[in-house]
């Protein structure tokens, strides 16, 4: 019996490493656009408002398959679903890295969008079934920690690669990488641990009265929506900024090279990344929900200040504020825990689902609403090459827009339901 353990354990751990590599794609192609975002403008020759729109492609069909994706992940289970997301995702980013028009790039990145977008509630499911109940943030956070890395990648590094080896290149690679991802998923995840009595795993049955009887369960209930309104807030600034316009208002606004200012992107991305983790463990150890998540996104409301002052910072105080603002963002990720703990435990998917809607919907509504407020104010200067020029002023509305977004978030948080951490969710009295 022991030695059966030690083998499901094994098991168990080497699909979580596959899964997490999936979503180390997930995020680098989600904020890939900020480390190219010039290249971009020169390979297509797009004003601020239409870069705005090729980057959050990603995130209006990320935003519009998160319900959907929890629904298939509760009925079908991750592994059929990641498979067919990489294969998706695939398709898109060897479209994207060919594309010869905006028309293609377009194309590519509601691909890359459609099918990545599987892969977070996947993996929060696969979380939820394989893991105690009581590691669930802390895991989280971890699984945040890895996929991370993606992002990191997607700043300096991606940076560097597309000016020695062409940003095309890096995408019909990523193509490769995903496709060979998904076949792993395919035969090295599983998607429970129960069996039927016989020793086969329970095939997926999807019964449609079932399914939208969870999800209206979810939606109707009250305590799922504050969750829903911190992602919003918080993770769709977070998805504007470091997904696409801090490069640009860094090297723009303050004068910095693209390889300094990429390079505060994968600093506010890995102490994310790194915060992630302690936020869980915060959470779990305290045994509380709440006050992390109202003091973590009051003071990242409060450094958006920072920027909208207009202050010109020294390198360090720089790096120092995106560290800051990384490490306080990091508070979001708390929300799925919230969600799932106020939701009866099979409808994992669902909840965490609704709640990751806010952040992706925030997000596609920002990134090119923000270049919309930069063309509307824009001065009429041009670059060496023949495109717009951007100043500080013309960025100030859109980091306006960021900071009313953030600040949302932090008046959301009052709403949370406290767990305690635990599942607090009652069937309803049948009296």
């Amino acid at each position: 019996m022991l030695e059966l353990d030690r083998l499901q354990r094994r098991r168990r751990n080497t699909a979580l490493v596959i899964v997490l590599a999936a979503y180390v794609i997930s995020f680098f192609q989600r904020f890939a656009p900020a480390g190219i975002a010039q290249d971009l403008a020169k390979s297509f020759q797009t004003t601020a408002s239409s870069l705005g729109v090729l980057a959050a492609t990603y995130f209006y069909v990320y935003t519009v398959m998160q319900v959907p994706t929890g629904i298939f992940v509760d009925t079908f289970g991750p592994r059929r679903i990641l498979l067919l997301g990489s294969i998706v995702g695939a398709a898109g980013s060897l479209l994207f890295g060919m594309a010869s028009t905006l028309e293609m790039a377009l194309i590519g990145r509601t691909l890359i969008g459609l099918g990545v977008s599987v892969t977070f509630i996947s993996m929060l499911k696969f979380i939820a079934v394989w893991f105690d109940e009581k590691r669930f943030a802390s895991m989280v956070g971890v699984g945040l920690l890895v996929g991370n890395c993606g992002s990191v990648l997607a700043g300096a590094p991606l940076s560097w690669l597309a000016q020695t080896a062409g940003w095309r290149a890096v995408f019909v690679a990523i193509a490769c990488v995903s496709l060979l991802l998904g076949v792993a998923c395919w035969v090295l995840v599983r998607d429970r641990q129960e069996s039927t009595p016989a020793g086969g795993i329970r095939k997926p049955h999807f019964d449609r009265t079932v399914v939208f009887t969870g999800l209206l369960q979810v939606v109707r209930n009250r305590a799922t929506w504050p969750a829903a309104w911190i992602n919003l807030g918080v993770s769709g600034s977070f998805f504007a900024f470091g997904g696409l316009w801090a490069t640009p208002f860094l090297v723009e606004a303050h004068g910095m090279t693209r390889n300094v200012a990429a390079s505060h992107v994968s600093v506010y991305f890995t102490s994310f990344a790194l915060a992630c983790v302690g936020v869980g463990a915060l959470s779990d150890r305290l045994g509380k929900r709440k006050p992390v998540l109202v003091v973590g996104t009051h003071l990242y409301a409060l450094t958006w200040l920072i920027w909208l002052s207009g202050v010109a910072l020294p390198l360090y105080a720089s790096y120092a504020v995106f560290v800051l603002m990384g490490v306080l963002t990091a508070s979001f990720t708390l929300t799925w825990a919230c969600a799932k703990e106020v939701n009866p435990p099979l409808l994992s998917g669902m909840s965490t689902s609704v709640t990751n809607m806010g952040g992706f919907l925030a997000g596609a509504i920002l990134q090119p609403l923000f270049g919309w407020a930069m063309d509307l104010h824009w001065s009429g200067g041009l670059s060496s090459s023949g495109g717009r020029q951007y100043t500080a002023d013309d960025y100030q509305a859109g980091m306006l827009l960021l900071a009313l977004t953030a600040a949302i978030g932090a008046i959301a948080s009052w709403r949370i339901r406290e767990t305690n951490c635990r599942n607090i969710w009652t069937p309803p009295s049948e009296n």
